[in-house]
């Protein structure tokens, strides 16, 4: 009888608009090597996956060798898990719908699994951070854009087709800002990077009353929570806004789906006070009765770029191994 060598560790790959990270991992969740690329060196996907798979390839070759890898796992915006493709990405290069884990899995000869970024996260922060040990919590993700995910009952709840969880857009505002799905009045356009700047130049415009915002080169959400820790009152304005708007979107959403905790990733959480003690109060306000007061507010303490590829790898595990070289 033939003995069967079980493969102890898998590639997780982490897809931003500025770079791509991949990363060895083994069964422990242990990193064994990582290195990354610039995402926008590579304009055109074929460029892109061939770029992917040759360092992936040399990559796993310098650390343990091919036949010690058993799958692969990415994470990537506006990916679907359903079918393994990026599906009209907003924010990335590639338009249209790209099958990226069917064209990746031609390419290295092993199972390949593609999901939203937010989807990863859920399962980075189950494994290895604060939602360890929850079973029903939500993943709100704010950078560029607003992603989400619903984990219940101890899984991810992907919805019929794989789109669950697009809380960013959903409306707030009837007839409000348009966002860059071509919807108005989105949670995203209120709550993402541009929106924030948005909403900046709404209040510097809406009186004479000094800020160090109009001085600034470039306002950025960073730049504006900087402000407000130097006492700017329209700096801080601006993230009442922020967090009036992402605390009356989220109420809705918890009174759906009755999270343990709502847990924020992104660098725009990095604010901090600014946001939270808005969104918290206006949350309150809105939120079913029956729940209020029991929704935890947590900001992940894990690296981004350290739990999305560890989130990537936790997804490779649990696709079907496949290999062209049994």
């Amino acid at each position: 009888m033939d003995q069967t060598t079980v493969k102890k560790r898998v590639v997780g790959v982490d897809i931003s608009m500025e770079e791509t990270t991949y990363a060895v991992v083994d069964v422990r969740g242990n990193i064994l090597a990582k290195d990354s690329f610039p995402t926008e060196s590579c304009l055109d996907i074929n460029t892109f996956v061939a770029t992917l798979s040759e360092r992936i390839i040399a990559l796993v070759e310098m650390n343990g060798g091919y036949e010690t890898i058993r799958s692969v796992g990415i994470s990537c915006p506006s990916a679907n898990f359903q079918t393994g493709s990026i599906v009209n990405a907003a924010n990335l290069p590639w338009k249209g719908v790209i099958p990226l884990g069917a064209l990746l899995r031609d390419r290295l000869g092993l199972a390949v699994a593609v999901a939203n970024n937010a989807h990863v996260v859920a399962l980075g922060e189950h494994a290895f951070g604060c939602a360890h040990g929850m079973k029903d919590f939500i993943i709100v993700t704010l950078g560029s854009g607003m992603g989400s995910c619903i984990f219940s009952n101890g899984t991810v709840n992907l919805g019929y087709e794989g789109y669950a969880g697009e809380v960013g857009h959903t409306c707030v505002r009837h007839g409000g800002r348009l966002c860059g799905c071509g919807n108005k009045g989105c949670l995203e356009a209120y709550t993402a990077a541009k929106g924030i700047v948005r909403t900046a130049r709404e209040v510097l415009a809406e009186t004479s009353e000094p800020s160090l915002m109009r001085k600034a080169e470039k306002l950025s959400p960073k730049v504006i929570a900087e402000m407000c820790d130097r006492g700017d009152r329209l700096a801080i304005e601006v993230y009442r806004r922020t967090g009036e708007m992402l605390g009356l979107g989220l109420a809705n959403y918890a009174s759906v789906v009755n999270p343990e905790a709502i847990i924020f990733t992104g660098g725009i959480p990095k604010a901090g006070k600014w946001l939270m003690e808005p969104t918290v109060d206006a949350f309150e306000r809105h939120v079913f009765h029956n729940i209020q007061g029991k929704v935890k507010f947590l900001t992940s303490e894990l690296d981004d770029r350290e739990r999305d590829v560890l989130g990537a790898s936790v997804l490779a595990w649990d696709v079907k191994e496949y290999s062209l070289f049994k």
